[in-house]
C-alpha cells in the first residue's frame, strides 16, 4: 500500500520508512529537516533509503498548510503515520510557540488531509509524558491523564483529543501510540544515551538527575517499529461496548484507539548507565542532581492491550540494545 510517513528524517520515522520499504510498501516521506539537532545526522538517516525506487521525499513543514494539502492531493496515500513533531520535554520551556506550531497546527493539517482524501487509517505518535502527575503504575491507557507537566506533553494530549474529534465527526480511523523512552542506533542527540555516550568517551562528567534513582521503560527502536507496523495494519474500530456514562479513555464509539508502546520491564537509570559503562569499557563520572521540573520519577508501561490486539512483544534487553547503540555510535562518529 501507499503510506505517507511524516518525520522520515527522524529517529523513529527513518527506521519505519526502511521497514515499510523492505516489505514492499510505497512510502511518501515528509520532513522539514529542522535544526533542533544535527541536520547532518538527519540527512545521513535519509541517505539510507532516499534513492529507493518506492520512496518519494517531500521537504516541508507540517505547519505549512498549502504544502501538506498539496502532498495529500498529489500522492493520495492509503494510510498515514504521523511521527513528525517538535520533540524534547525541556526545550519547550524556552520555545513554546514551536511546539504549538508543529505538534498542534501541523497535526491539524494532517487530520484535514486524511479527512479530504479518504485515508483508511491514521496512526500518530503520542508520548508517555501525557501521564504527567499520574503516579498509578503501570500506566494504563484506560486511566485518565488530565495533568500533563510540560507543554510538550500537553501538545501531544491535544493531538489525541483532536484525533478523537475527527474519528467521531468524519469516521477517520485513528490510532495513537504513547511511546516510552525509545533508544538505539540513529537515535536523537538530545536523549540520555546519546549524551552519556558522548560525554563518557570524551572523559567528561554526565548529569544524572534524581540521583539516578528513577526508572524508565527503555524501549529499543526495532521493537518500537515492529509495534508501529503491526498497529498500522490493524485499522482502528469502534468499541461497541463503549459507555458514555463510564467513558473509557482508550477507546470510543468512534473508530479510535490509544495504545501504550514500550517495554514492560522498567530499568533504573543507574543500571542503564552501568550497562553503558560495560559496553564502553569506561567508568562514568556522575554529577548527581535533583529531579528536573517537568520530569516524572518513573515510567512503566502497561502494554497488555497492544499485545492482545496485534501480538506486540518487545524482545530486546537493555544489554543488547545499548551494545548495538554503542557499536553504531563508534562507527558513525569514528571513535574508539
Amino acid at each position: 500500500m501507499k503510506v505517507l510517513v511524516t518525520g522520515t528524517a527522524g529517529f523513529i520515522g527513518s527506521s519505519l520508512a526502511i521497514k515499510l520499504l523492505e516489505r514492499g510498501d510505497e512510502v511518501v516521506g515528509i520532513d522539514n529537516l529542522s535544526d533542533y539537532y544535527d541536520v547532518e545526522l538527519k540527512k545521513a538517516r535519509l541517505a539510507r533509503f532516499i534513492d529507493h525506487p518506492c520512496y518519494t521525499h517531500i521537504t516541508a513543514d507540517l505547519a505549512d498548510r498549502a504544502a501538506i494539502e498539496s502532498a495529500f492531493a498529489m500522492h493520495k496515500p492509503q494510510r498515514v503515520v504521523n511521527l513528525a513533531a517538535q520533540a524534547g520535554v525541556r526545550y519547550a520551556a524556552q520555545n513554546p510557540h514551536v511546539y504549538v506550531s508543529s505538534n498542534v497546527t501541523g497535526f491539524l493539517h494532517v487530520l484535514e488531509g486524511c479527512r479530504h482524501h479518504g485515508v483508511e487509517h491514521l496512526v500518530f505518535a503520542s508520548t508517555s509524558s501525557v501521564y504527567g502527575a499520574n503516579l498509578d503504575m503501570p500506566f494504563s491507557e484506560h486511566a485518565s491523564c488530565e495533568h500533563p507537566l510540560t507543554l510538550y506533553a500537553a501538545s501531544k494530549k491535544a493531538d489525541e483529543m483532536m484525533a478523537h474529534s475527527y474519528a467521531h465527526l468524519y469516521g477517520i480511523p485513528c490510532t495513537g501510540l504513547r511511546f516510552f523512552t525509545v533508544y538505539g542506533p540513529w537515535g536523537r542527540p538530545d536523549m540520555a544515551l546519546f549524551l552519556f555516550t558522548k560525554a563518557i568517551l570524551a572523559g567528561e562528567p554526565i548529569k544524572v538527575f534524581n540521583h539516578g534513582h528513577h526508572k524508565r521503560s527503555f524501549t529499543y527502536i526495532d521493537d518500537i517499529v515492529e509495534g508501529v507496523v503491526r498497529t498500522l495494519d490493524r485499522v482502528a474500530q469502534p468499541n461497541a461496548a463503549w459507555n458514555g456514562i463510564v467513558p473509557d479513555p482508550a477507546t470510543s464509539s468512534a473508530p479510535y484507539r490509544i495504545y501504550n508502546i514500550g517495554n514492560r520491564q522498567p530499568v533504573e537509570l543507574l543500571r542503564y548507565i552501568g550497562v553503558l559503562e560495560d559496553c564502553l569499557d569506561r567508568k562514568a563520572t556522575m554529577e548527581m542532581l535533583p529531579l528536573q521540573a517537568g520530569d516524572v520519577p518513573d515510567t512503566e508501561a502497561s502494554v497488555d492491550d497492544l499485545i492482545g490486539d496485534v501480538g506486540y512483544s518487545p524482545t530486546t534487553s537493555v544489554e543488547q540494545g545499548v551494545a548495538r547503540f554503542v557499536e553504531w555510535y563508534r562507527d558513525y562518529y569514528r571513535v574508539a
